[in-house]
């Protein structure tokens, strides 16, 4: 693709996004931040990425991932696969829609990384994850989420919008997810669909009806309604970072990264034939709203067939 003519996500991720992620040990606790500007330009070059961050925190994963120098590696800007090209990072990232789902590895950090980087329909947000192995275990995990601007180094009114957000994502970033404990109602809401060939397969209506049943436990109906049709219920169960899905028709774990959610969850109800399975992420952006950023990845067996992605309002009932 011509440096001229940028990808269709290369559009949608212009100009620079800044955050503050949190750092998290692969047990679910918090132990610093990552102060980040960031942005993917096209140059007469070609495409590079950069990143300036500022690692704040302690212990081992201080030590391990203080860089002492801005991340910048070369892109093959896509549509189909994003090629990263060192040095900083080696690897691929497929765009579906508003979201990548990106797999590589960094020298500098001794890692290889799953990120799952989203764009909320407002095209200002995006929802950042990145969960970072030593072959299969996890080691760390940042997440958070970004705000883009198109003038920050020019205008003041912009970098102080930049402080305030920070500032504002330091106090939300270590919470861990929390959800209702005494409080009922629902998460609703437009998702997008996208198949495994990253090709729009249209909008699904969801539903997510929470039934606190114990102060670490609830009862939770989803529902999907449009291009997938999908409903099942699970019963789920806290304890500490960790949450269990043990039935009546998902089975399954999770561990929340702060306000983030990684889970893994087997579909056994009649609609499912217990072959559906769905690895996600839940995110809540603002635990006072409650407003909740997705991704379920949905495969059949082990083969992914859909991602389905968006955010989700949440009403009292």
């Amino acid at each position: 693709m011509s440096v001229t003519e940028p990808s269709e996500w290369q559009k949608r991720i212009e100009g620079e996004w800044h955050g503050i992620p949190g750092l998290f040990d692969a047990l679910g606790n918090h132990v610093g931040f990552e102060s980040i500007a960031r942005a993917s330009e096209v140059t007469d070059e070609g495409a590079r990425y950069w990143m300036d961050s500022k690692l704040s925190g302690s212990g081992p994963l201080r030590n391990r991932f203080e860089l002492g120098a801005q991340f910048d590696f070369g892109v093959v800007d896509s549509d189909e696969n994003r090629v990263y090209t060192g040095p900083d990072f080696y690897g691929t990232g497929q765009p579906y829609g508003l979201f990548v789902d990106a797999h590589y590895y960094s020298p500098g950090w001794q890692a290889d990384l799953r990120t799952w980087n989203q764009v909320l329909a407002d095209g200002e947000t995006q929802v950042y994850s990145s969960v970072l192995h030593d072959g299969w275990a996890v080691c760390a995990v940042f997440n958070g989420v970004y705000k883009r601007t198109l003038d920050r180094e020019t205008n003041p009114e912009t970098q102080r919008f930049v402080d305030e957000w920070r500032e504002l994502e330091r106090q939300r970033g270590s919470r861990p997810q929390v959800l209702p404990t005494k409080e009922a109602g629902a998460w609703v809401g437009t998702l997008f669909v996208n198949g495994a060939d990253q090709v729009s397969e249209g909008k699904v209506e969801v539903t997510i009806e929470h039934a606190p049943t114990s102060l670490r436990s609830a009862r939770q109906r989803i529902t999907w309604v449009g291009d997938l049709d999908r409903q099942y219920t699970l019963d789920r169960y806290r304890d500490g970072a960790r949450t269990m899905f043990e039935g009546p028709e998902v089975y399954g774990n999770a561990t929340s990264y702060g306000r983030a959610l990684f889970t893994s969850q087997h579909l056994v109800g009649a609609d499912a034939t217990g072959v559906e399975k769905i690895k996600g992420r839940e995110f809540l952006i603002d635990p006072e709203t409650r407003e909740l950023a997705v991704v379920w990845q949905l495969l059949r067996g082990d083969t992914t067939t859909h991602f389905v992605h968006g955010s989700l309002s949440w009403e009292s009932r």
